[in-house]
């Protein structure tokens, strides 16, 4: 399979702050590849990086096998990209301002098949493209970047929490075209804070902390790194004494629930056969719990490197 994005050992310092610090990333060809992270976790250096928008300080990257720095310009033309705050020009109405990053992107406004594909995503998106930019909201100028960036067919895109603003429907419509895109055999880079959108989407995802990734893989790849818990009917919490690596064992509103390593599940299912347990349920984590794992303790108050000394603008989300 056909490596678009690789970053390897990829460092980006500012002064003493280091964003990224050895960052290793690879996504494949025709995949959505979720990005997942806090802010300060350098998710966004990265994006920049892979535009070309930052110079790195070290390591290697690589899109399409050019670097982002040095060819910016063509790897632009295979580009789309959605940031997760968009400025708009104040005095171009939002179907202006498409229109002009199409023809950055070198399709015309007046070329039938971008016209045809602009007009179904401002009906789908509920967008008004007459209104000048200075009187759209944050939701609205995400539309105008996200119209623009599905518009025009791109080879790669990168969306850096891109459905920021946009209601629930909007975002529906948002899963719908990106699914669209892959299907058309687009790669999507997708940096996401929404658990139930990257695990809806992905084919793979990668978790960043402090500037590099701590785990990369799909979900089932991923979820041996925590626990499943399973439960069926009944208020004696004993009869799951003795079951084969059950932890957390507890009974509550008429349930007994315990906790067990997702790769030992296999190997529990006989046990609750040969004691007769009724309403079996088996829930398996979720990304967010296995978001937890690694950032659990900054919850509970620890602050990364780059969180606490880097400006937003700076250090990146």
């Amino acid at each position: 399979m056909t490596t678009v994005i690789r970053t390897s050992g990829l460092r980006k310092h500012y002064g003493r702050v280091h964003a990224l610090d050895g960052l290793d990333l690879s996504v494949d060809e025709g995949q959505i590849h979720g990005f997942l992270g806090p802010n300060g976790a350098g998710k966004s250096t990265t994006i920049r990086i892979l535009l070309g928008l930052a110079r790195k300080t070290g390591g290697e990257a690589s899109v399409f096998g050019s670097d982002p720095w040095r060819d910016a310009v063509a790897l632009h033309r295979r580009i789309a990209y959605v940031p997760g705050d968009v400025s708009v020009w104040p005095n171009l109405s939002g179907g202006e301002a498409i229109d002009l990053m199409a023809r950055l992107r070198g399709v015309s406004r007046h070329d039938t098949s971008y016209r045809a594909e602009r007009e179904r995503l401002v009906e789908a998106f509920q967008f008004d493209p007459r209104k000048k930019g200075r009187a759209y909201s944050k939701g609205n100028r995400q539309k105008v970047a996200l119209i623009a960036a599905f518009s025009v067919p791109a080879d790669l895109y990168i969306l850096d929490e891109p459905t920021s603003g946009l209601d629930p429907l909007m975002d529906v419509m948002f899963r719908r075209e990106i699914l669209r895109a892959r299907a058309a055999g687009s790669t999507v880079l997708l940096s996401s804070h929404i658990m139930s959108e990257v695990e809806q989407l992905c084919d793979r995802v990668s978790i960043i902390r402090a500037g590099r990734i701590v785990e990369s893989g799909t979900l089932a790849d991923l979820r041996h790194l925590t626990r499943t818990e399973v439960s069926f009917e009944g208020t004696d919490a004993s009869v799951a004494a003795g079951l084969t690596g059950a932890h957390d064992v507890s009974a509550e509103d008429g349930r007994v629930r315990f906790t067990v390593d997702s790769d030992a599940v296999a190997a529990v299912l006989p046990e609750l056969g040969n004691r007769a347990v009724a309403g079996l349920r088996i829930a398996p984590p979720s990304l967010e719990e296995l978001f937890l794992r690694h950032y659990g303790d900054e919850l509970g108050g620890e602050t990364g490197p780059a969180d606490a000394s880097a400006a937003p603008a700076a250090a990146g989300r």
